[in-house]
């Protein structure tokens, strides 16, 4: 029906290979251009794709674990003047805000406490911050 409609001036057979190619190349051409409209075109699987595991390793993992135990050992091995520091500090609480807190006569006071007490922690941690 669509051939006599659309194609009349096709009369003999000989005439409906090169037609019924043309239509299948078209056919072809409008699915190309479709799926590219869509993003289907170039696009991955998701059961193809490797997402990387974004978590720390366990090595990683157990030498934080450590690291933090001998901080809390030597936290509580500190004076209670250099853990209230601490305290305060981990509180979020400026300099200024930590002389009024603890009865500090001057900021420097502050500062100098606050040298002592992280040379005494890192001391006590094994004289570095981090393990290596």
């Amino acid at each position: 029906m669509l051939l006599h409609e659309k194609y009349a001036q096709v009369t003999q057979i000989e005439e409906l290979l090169p037609l019924s190619l043309r239509i299948l190349r078209f056919k072809m051409t409008a699915l190309y251009r479709k799926s590219a409209r869509r993003g289907e075109y170039g696009s991955v699987s998701v059961d193809d794709v490797q997402v990387p595991d974004l978590g720390p390793d366990p090595a990683t993992f157990v030498e934080r674990k450590e690291t933090l135990e001998r901080l809390r050992q030597a936290m509580g091995r500190l004076c209670e003047r250099c853990q209230e520091l601490f305290r305060l500090k981990l509180e979020g609480k400026s300099f200024a805000e930590i002389q009024k807190k603890m009865g500090a006569g001057s900021i420097n006071t502050i500062y100098t406490w606050d040298l002592r007490c992280r040379k005494e922690l890192r001391e006590l941690m094994g004289g570095k911050w981090v393990q290596e």
